[in-house]
């Protein structure tokens, strides 16, 4: 295997950049490539654009930065606080996590007394951050604060098991394809967006400024291999997944079978996707200005959305040397 920079992947995990508040990520990653590329600039929405010039074909990559997180919504009287989420937050997954605020101040989610787990939803749940009442509470944390799950990454020979692998894992794909990138005619365009998990926000304007030729998101995908999950052929280990549709778009075939071709080329393993649920920064990106053909390459990984998501490291390994052929080969 290469040498995956896992000292970085796990400082992205680490870093707090809920969706709207990307700055603490954006900026490990501006200093992780600013040596490997010709431009880099911050969009108004706070994107992240990279550009290694070149003659051909305008490429767009995009990966989301951000990631899902608890917005306070009312302090009562005991200083507990009530929350909305930012993104998709499950109540089962919630309960009894630690969250941390941008600050630093730590909570834990407690539940008011219900007879059935079926009965849990999110105005069930609270943020106890160990205030005594509401005037303490506020002196901690403001109406609009964002917090996210609290826990430490972890990373050994075989996996990767954090918090906020959707989608940092994409970012980390694509920065460390763009180190292996030999001469390419391809006009590259690095996107780290924002705000994917409200709505796809960041690449639909990324997309519009750029006007790419073709464009690729990176994102994590589920998978159909633990006890009687949904059927999905995806598994973790068999290599990255090429998208052939989710809820947001039908990928366009002539990207597909680009990205195909070039996995069977260089005999790097690959899975077909299928996703009956969800969606990636592609399916704003394809829909913009005149259209742009779009792809995706998915990274397979259990326990989406929790403070656990799982991802192998061979896949990782995969879908870099992957992407690094796809982009470095002339794109018709």
């Amino acid at each position: 295997m290469h040498d995956l920079d896992l000292e970085l992947l796990k400082k992205m995990l680490s870093a707090y950049s809920p969706s709207g508040n990307e700055s603490n990520v954006r900026e490990l990653i501006k200093n992780a490539i600013e040596d490997y590329v010709d431009e880099i600039s911050v969009d108004p929405l706070g994107n992240l654009i990279a550009r290694r010039k070149g003659n051909g074909t305008k490429v767009m990559l995009a990966g989301h930065m951000d990631h899902i997180g608890l917005m306070v919504t009312y302090i009562d009287d005991k200083g507990f606080l009530r929350f909305t989420n930012v993104g998709g937050i499950s109540p089962a997954i919630t309960l009894s996590q630690r969250v941390i605020f941008e600050d630093g101040i730590i909570g834990v989610i407690g539940n008011e007394k219900i007879d059935s787990l079926k009965d849990l939803t999110l105005d069930k749940l609270y943020i106890d951050i160990g205030a005594s009442n509401k005037e303490e509470a506020e002196t901690m944390v403001s109406i609009g604060d964002v917090c996210v799950y609290h826990s430490e990454p972890l990373i050994d020979d075989k996996k990767v098991i954090s918090q906020a692998v959707d989608d940092r894992i994409g970012c980390f794909i694509m920065i460390e394809a763009l180190k292996r990138i030999q001469n390419t005619n391809n006009d590259l365009y690095f996107v780290f967006t924002v705000q994917e998990e409200v709505g796809t926000r960041g690449a639909r304007t990324a997309a519009f400024g750029i006007e790419p030729d073709i464009a690729i998101a990176f994102d994590v995908t589920a998978t159909g291999d633990t006890p009687k999950a949904k059927t999905m052929a995806v598994k973790l280990g068999a290599g990255p997944a090429v998208k052939v549709k989710d809820n947001s778009i039908l990928c366009h075939p002539k990207v597909k079978d680009y990205m195909i071709a070039q996995a069977k080329e260089n005999n790097i393993p690959y899975q077909m996707e299928v996703l009956e649920h969800g969606g990636t920064d592609s399916g704003a990106i394809h829909i913009t200005k005149s259209g742009v053909p779009s792809g995706v390459l998915s990274i397979p990984c259990r326990y989406l959305h929790s403070n656990c998501e799982m991802v192998f490291l061979s896949d990782i390994e995969n879908s870099v040397e992957l992407t690094k052929y796809i982009l470095q080969n002339s794109i018709e």
